[in-house]
């Protein structure tokens, strides 16, 4: 007989860990005192919930639509300058002049809304989870 290696199977894992299953179980019997009627998002988000979970992806997807706004509008803002640049081969110091002045305020006006706009997302997102 042949001698043969162990081949490695693959697990699937299609349940939750066993601790979100526990806390719902014990949430759902009613061992915990502050189970009466709402729960806390804080504590959804503590205890590793679905729910929880759903909030913690909330929040990354408004800041990653914020993100991606900002990349866009960068896109269309330097984008085409290179293409600019080439149709007038002997314009140094218009190069200049857009690089160092035209672009400078746009791009400081971008990134002073992305800070405002990711603030915005954490502030709303913290006064979710905190009831108030």
């Amino acid at each position: 007989m042949p001698h043969q290696d162990p081949v490695e199977r693959r697990v699937v894992v299609t349940r939750p860990g066993r601790r979100t299953l526990a806390h719902a179980r014990l949430r759902s019997r009613g061992r915990y005192p502050h189970t009466s009627g709402y729960y806390r998002p804080r504590t959804e988000i503590d205890e590793q919930t679905t729910l929880g979970d759903t909030y913690v992806r909330s929040l990354m997807r408004s800041q990653l639509r914020a993100a991606l706004t900002v990349f866009a509008v960068l896109v269309l803002l330097v984008g085409p300058l290179p293409l600019l640049f080439a149709s007038m081969p002997g314009a140094h110091r218009l190069e200049w002049a857009v690089l160092g002045f035209c672009l400078y305020a746009p791009l400081v006006l971008l990134a002073r809304w992305y800070v405002r706009r990711a603030e915005r997302n954490e502030r709303d997102f913290v006064r979710l989870v905190e009831d108030r």
